[in-house]
């Protein structure tokens, strides 16, 4: 186990059987316009978990957010997670009662008759107006009827919300799910130890986003590759014409400035050769190749051209660990998707550790039909990128024991 879970329990250290134990889950899923799950990857990612609470026989109670839902009562319907309980009965073969409101006795009540083939889900935390606010009040009322906390939601761990901060603080039994350890772990081996040479791909929409993480990563990797809409503003800070490309004008200075240290440091800093332009996104018809850096006026990029492509893929090739956080261009859209397609395809077949770091990225990822090829995909995309920054998540912070006790237990070990 990784330092940083030092002194915190993992599910399976306790004994559950028969316990009501409270599942802080990530169930955070997308949902396509008909109202269907679009993408499973959090549902998958927090089955391991599940099952064994199942198997040990816990009294389970499943809790989640989605959305931001912000209009009461409207947005009760619109961000429900009956769907989600409805997908994971189809999975799991139980029966999930929903429960409207968490912080009443229903959820007491109901575990007291809680048969072996039943499970309970709270409704969406987020209509719980204590929930945002970490109060404290909502959370004893979940404490009320939990014995055993235990955070599995590392997306949203970088939120000090009730569910993740406040809850675990009550309680004397309290520690994290697999899921949870496994994301500490693959960024661990990015941010404490990774193995030479270390590349990162960085791409999205604005370098803002990405300002402390490539502090960070300027640091440990040799090289840095740069794509999406995050490349024109670096371009521009190189004078190279980017047509009606996005660029973030209030970041020129800070561009420059990475680009001075890249040189200083004698860094690889990669930004694309080519690209992919259109003259509007609602009619990607209009695409075609730059045959340079440079983009005409009217014309805006969307994509990493094939110079580009074949260019990362080539650095891709020599890494032995990869981090990559977000698409090479508008991926969502079939005609500029490749460049993206390619580099998650290079990536898969290196042979490097290979994370990738949530969000888009990951959505990008497992579009692809890639995903199961990388080491791992991260389920959060600010928590993992918060974490790679140094930052301390709120929800890692709630479940680690008091620094008095971890050292009571290592002078026993020493003594032992």
């Amino acid at each position: 186990m990784t330092k940083t879970l030092e002194g915190i329990k993992v599910i399976d250290q306790f004994e559950i059987e028969d316990k009501r134990l409270f599942l802080r889950l990530d169930l955070n899923v997308p949902f396509d316009d008909d109202g269907k799950i679009s993408d499973e990857t959090r549902i998958t990612a927090a089955l391991p978990t599940i099952r064994y609470a199942i198997d040990k026989g816990a009294k389970i109670v499943m809790a989640s957010h989605l959305g931001r839902p912000k209009k009461m009562p409207e947005d009760r319907e619109n961000f429900s997670l009956e769907p989600v309980a409805n997908r994971l009965m189809e999975i799991l073969g139980k029966e999930i009662l929903l429960v409207e409101e968490p912080a009443s006795d229903a959820p007491k009540a109901l575990l007291a008759g809680l048969k072996p083939s039943q499970m309970i889900m709270l409704e969406n935390l987020r209509f719980e107006p204590g929930e945002e606010k970490n109060e404290r009040e909502f959370a004893q009322k979940i404490a009320a009827y939990t014995d055993i906390y235990i955070n599995d939601a590392f997306g949203a761990s970088h939120r000090a919300h009730a569910s993740i901060v406040a809850l675990p603080e009550l309680m004397e039994k309290r520690g994290i799910g697999f899921l949870m350890k496994k994301e500490v772990e693959f960024l661990d081996k990015i941010k404490l130890h990774p193995e030479p040479p270390f590349l990162a791909l960085l791409g999205g929409a604005k370098v803002s986003d990405k300002i402390e993480v490539l502090e960070k990563l300027l640091e440990t990797s040799q090289a840095i590759l740069i794509g999406g809409a995050m490349a024109y503003t670096f371009l521009s800070a190189e004078n190279i014409p980017v047509g009606s490309s996005l660029v973030e004008r209030g970041k020129l200075k800070f561009a420059r400035d990475i680009l001075d240290r890249v040189k200083m440091r004698g860094k690889k800093f990669l930004l694309p050769l080519d690209h992919v332009i259109v003259q509007s996104i609602k009619d990607p018809s209009t695409c075609k190749m730059t045959e340079g850096q440079g983009i005409p006026e009217g014309w805006m990029g969307v994509d990493i051209g094939p110079k580009t492509r074949a260019l990362y893929a080539e650095e891709i090739k020599r890494a032995k660990t990869i981090f990559w956080n977000g698409p090479m261009g508008v991926f969502e859209v079939k005609e500029l998707s490749e460049g993206t397609f390619a580099i998650a395809k290079a990536i898969a077949a290196s042979a490097a550790i290979s994370v990738v770091g949530g969000g888009d990225s990951a959505a990008a990822a497992e579009a692809s039909g890639l995903g199961r090829q990388f080491s791992h995909i991260s389920t959060g995309g600010g928590a993992s990128l918060e974490y790679l920054e140094g930052a301390k998540l709120p929800g890692l912070e709630a479940v680690r024991p008091p620094k008095r006790t971890t050292e009571i237990i290592k002078s026993e070990a020493i003594q032992d």
